[in-house]
């Protein structure tokens, strides 16, 4: 059996996080073209997870992330509504503050980053942790409905709020 690597933001989740709340992470498979995001898809206690990491950029406030898949012939697109996942789950740090964004795919879709047959999906988009200010009002729009999903590590983590996200259960429209 071929034995995957956690990168160093998802190994860091799991002692601090995973391992707390007795989480069985499985099926860990990395995805070799988004290993700048720290691409990998797995399975945590039976729920399908696409994970990334998000990188700063230079220009803008936020945190970019890649959010595409390959198709039959090559091309990038968007995840779509069909797509077998639950979360599509994203790492952020920006100094020493780290944290982590768990989406549900219905969330997703209800916002148009998950193609459906009402959108067409985004293979990216940006990510406004709690940390982030002096948003553009569609940056702070943004951010007001990404920090439901929103939990930042540190010693006083809500570990029960971190089992809610993970939770299949649909989350109430906002």
């Amino acid at each position: 059996m071929e034995m995957y690597i956690l990168n160093r933001n998802l190994q860091e989740i799991k002692t601090k996080i995973y391992d707390k709340l007795s989480f069985e992470l499985s099926d860990i498979e990395n995805e070799s073209e988004g290993t700048a995001y720290d691409a990998c898809r797995f399975a945590l206690n039976g729920l399908k997870i696409i994970s990334r990491s998000a990188k700063t950029t230079p220009k803008k406030v936020g945190q970019f992330v890649t959010f595409w898949k390959r198709n039959t012939k090559g091309l990038t697109e968007p995840y779509a509504e069909k797509d077998r996942f639950d979360f599509y789950i994203i790492q952020v740090k920006s100094g020493n503050r780290f944290g982590q964004f768990v989406f549900p795919k219905s969330e997703l879709i209800n916002k148009g980053l998950v193609a459906s047959e009402k959108k067409e999906g985004k293979r990216g988009f940006r990510v406004y942790p709690i940390w982030d200010g002096n948003l553009n009002p569609q940056a702070q729009k943004t951010q007001a409905w990404q920090l439901q999903y929103f939990y930042e590590i540190d010693d006083s983590t809500d570990l029960q709020n971190v089992q809610a996200l993970y939770s299949p259960k649909e989350k109430a429209a906002a």
